[in-house]
């Protein structure tokens, strides 16, 4: 595997909740979010189909509860391993995949439409945010 589509080790993945990372198309950069399952690792686009410009989560990675993504601007839930969600607003929809694979211990891109530009977020989050409902509990 080529080290510049290195995205993370497995074991920097959290069973229970995400691995933020940035991908670029072109000039543009999207971040994308690793999630691991019992039998690998999956990433999806860290957007909600909702809302194609709000995030799934507030910059470090989307919230889990249990086998559930959780959209924290508007409490929608998706499965973890298929992207599709289960309740709230895009009930329906399904997160845009994001081709990834393991090698050795390590999580690589392999998708042809981006490259991998770096761990965490892309910087570019909405500040904004403050004034809409968290489901995070917190």
């Amino acid at each position: 595997m080529d080290e510049d589509s290195r995205i993370a080790a497995v074991e920097d993945v959290p069973a229970d909740g995400s691995f933020l990372f940035t991908v670029r198309d072109g000039f543009d950069t999207e971040e994308a979010i690793l999630v691991r399952l019992a039998d690998g690792v999956v990433a999806f686009e860290n957007y909600c189909p909702h809302w194609r410009d709000i995030r799934l989560d507030k910059g470090s990675g989307a919230t889990r509860r249990g086998d559930e993504l959780v959209c924290e601007k508007h409490g929608a839930t998706f499965e973890s391993d298929t992207g599709a969600c289960t309740y709230g607003p895009c009930e329906g929809a399904v997160l845009e995949e994001l081709d990834v694979t393991v090698a050795d211990g390590a999580v690589y891109l392999t998708d042809d439409r981006y490259e991998f530009e770096q761990q965490g977020p892309s910087g570019d989050h909405d500040l904004s945010s403050g004034g809409r409902i968290g489901f995070s509990g917190q």
